[in-house]
């Protein structure tokens, strides 16, 4: 996946939510989001162990 098709993808939800009104699925997405950069973060990083002590 190449970085212009996951921009695609985030307007493609963003058009959904806002046609569909399905705001109430913004707040997961978000912590959805989140939580992955935090994993992404703690893979091989100096501040893996205060992620870690958080869980």
């Amino acid at each position: 996946m190449g970085v212009r098709s996951r921009f695609e993808l985030a307007g493609e939800l963003w058009a959904f939510l806002r046609e569909r009104k399905k705001w109430w699925l913004l707040p997961i997405i978000l912590v959805l989001a989140l939580l992955g950069v935090l994993i992404i973060l703690s893979g091989n990083s100096a501040i893996a162990p205060f992620i870690y002590t958080i869980f």
